[in-house]
């Protein structure tokens, strides 16, 4: 049996892995992902989304213009478009620019955030090979596939993993800590007694991944990313993949029917409006069902969850990908922190203690959405396919509706700045209160555990690109914060300070922010005791 060591050792090589091992790596943290794959195969093809939280942080990784470049053309529109079958007519549409309507200045519902990147469509499928190479090409960073872990075992002062490959070699891996990335079935959320809680069943899809040529040419309407295909016979979404006629399509199922039951060639020709001379091919089958599911623990000792490993839900809107590079990536500063010695052992207690209560908000936003939607759809008028009067009102309001329902899914700028920490041990709160924020509305603000509102400096950078890998002093009083950046020399802790121009949003003269652009304390003036906020900040109080 041979062994080997490193720092981190992460357990799953999908996208929130892969992330979390990048940003560990290019900290200096020696770190190892594992995954039990033969080789490296896209997992599915689910995810449609990337947030722009998760742009922000591509951003700060120094890979989001290769993103940004990856999926669609450059001229394909991002639009949701609302009709009653693929091949239909379009009853609504909800307008997002292309990639280089972006950079042209076209506005949609998501124009007024406060990022400099916006969110991006692009498939799982192709996002995957990108992070692989980042990851293959970064310094510190290794990926082993073929490894399976047989059990996980924390010794006190490290971790010792067992893993075995497919031809029955076992080893031993040992580490200073460990990150559970590997999904809903987690060998690692097991084997420190977590249990998933919540509800079992929301909604039940069988979807279907389809090249399907000359399907694009068959549309009444103009190009989009994804189409609500919404009839009283049998309703579904379809996305669309790429842009050679690859198509992911959703069929929802209705109280009582089941997967088995259901003729997957016959509904799926009514989504999309077609007879039985259209021929497509079933590249996959990609039935899931929907659920609302949170463990019960995020971490146990020097044992971590992130991701679907700590997670399951609705997978709409890219939630619980992006959630998962929310969590890792609010877990990776924690322990360089540690592992670079300024940060406490009870520094990482934080990590549970924010992410888990935001992890059950979102699960109920998500769970929330997906209701409604299958209230909209059992709403749909039947006459709203009839060639009348009465069908054409019913297609007006049906189509108006339903727009106004799915833009905040689409377009949530509430779930990507205003969730905030409200009961972390490591920020140090005053009398402020967060603004009140929806999946849709978000008000900017610099209230402690808020995200520091942005904004984008004299030379077109964002304020974001100028913090540090630990924490950022934010001065908007050039001469203020002398103690802090004494007592953080002092300590050893690597502390970037940012001059910023004073304003109505941002009217403290000094401002302490995490690397994952959370406000950690604010203060009016020079501390008196800025020992005391740094031993909160490092757990060490």
């Amino acid at each position: 049996m041979s062994d080997q060591n490193c720092e981190v050792l992460i357990i799953g090589a999908g996208p929130v892995g892969l992330i979390g091992a990048i940003d560990l790596a290019q900290r200096g943290i020696d770190v190892l992902v594992i995954d039990q794959r033969i080789n490296y195969d896209p997992l599915t093809v689910r995810c449609n989304h990337i947030s722009s939280r998760s742009m922000e942080i591509f951003r700060r990784l120094g890979f989001v213009e290769t993103v940004r470049e990856g999926g669609f053309n450059e001229t394909f529109p991002h639009d949701v478009s609302i009709r009653l079958t693929t091949t239909g007519t379009e009853i609504g549409r909800i307008k997002i620019p292309s990639r280089q309507g972006r950079q042209l200045g076209e506005r949609g519902p998501d124009g007024w955030w406060p990022t400099l990147e916006p969110p991006h469509r692009m498939n799982q499928i192709f996002l995957e090979p990108i992070l692989q190479k980042i990851a293959q090409e970064t310094q510190g960073l290794e990926i082993k596939f073929d490894q399976k872990a047989l059990e996980v075992g924390d010794e006190g002062d490290h971790v010792k993993t067992t893993v075995r490959s497919s031809d029955g070699e076992e080893r031993q891996i040992k580490s200073q800590y460990l990150i559970g990335c590997d999904g809903g079935g987690s060998f690692v959320r097991k084997s420190i007694g977590g249990q998933l809680e919540g509800d079992a069943v929301i909604q039940r899809v069988q979807s279907s991944f389809i090249h399907a040529p000359g399907l694009t040419d068959m549309m009444q309407a103009e190009p989009c990313w994804a189409v609500l295909n919404l009839n009283p016979r049998r309703s579904g979404t379809i996305y669309t993949i790429d842009n050679a006629d690859r198509f992911l399509v959703h069929n929802y199922l209705r109280p009582g029917e089941e997967f088995d039951t259901l003729d997957r060639d016959e509904n799926l020709r009514i989504i999309l409006g077609v007879n039985d001379s259209f021929d497509y091919t079933l590249l996959g089958n990609e039935d899931w069902i929907g659920r609302r599911l949170v463990t019960d623990k995020m971490s146990k000792g020097r044992v971590f969850l992130a991701g679907d490993s700590a997670h399951i839900w609705v997978p709409m809107a890219g939630y619980g990908m992006n959630a998962g590079i929310a969590d890792v990536t609010g877990l990776t500063w924690l322990l360089d922190a540690r592992l670079k010695g300024w940060g406490s052992e009870s520094m990482l207690q934080a990590y549970a203690a924010e992410r888990l209560p935001i992890t059950q908000q979102v699960s109920q936003l998500a769970m929330a959405t997906a209701e409604t939607m299958i209230q909209n759809r059992a709403a749909i008028p039947n006459e709203i396919e009839d060639d009348t009067s009465e069908g054409e009102r019913a297609r007006a309001w049906f189509g108006s509706n339903t727009r106004d329902l799915n833009t905040p899914q689409y377009c949530c700028a509430g779930l990507n700045y205003g969730y905030f920490y409200d009961a972390s041990p490591i920020i140090c709160y005053d009398n402020g209160e967060p603004p009140p924020y929806s999946m849709n509305e978000y008000s900017p603000s610099t209230v402690p555990g808020c995200r520091i509102a942005h904004v984008v400096m004299q030379d077109g950078t964002s304020l974001y690109d100028h913090f540090g890998q630990s924490y950022t002093l934010v001065r908007t009083s050039p001469s203020a914060g002398e103690g802090l950046i004494s007592e953080a020399s002092d300590r050893e802790l690597p502390l970037t300070v940012v001059d910023l121009h004073r304003s109505d949003l941002h009217d403290h003269a000094l401002y302490i922010v995490r690397p994952d652009q959370h406000v950690a304390w604010r203060g009016m003036t020079n501390p008196l005791d800025a020992g005391a906020i740094f031993d909160v900040l490092c757990g060490k109080q």
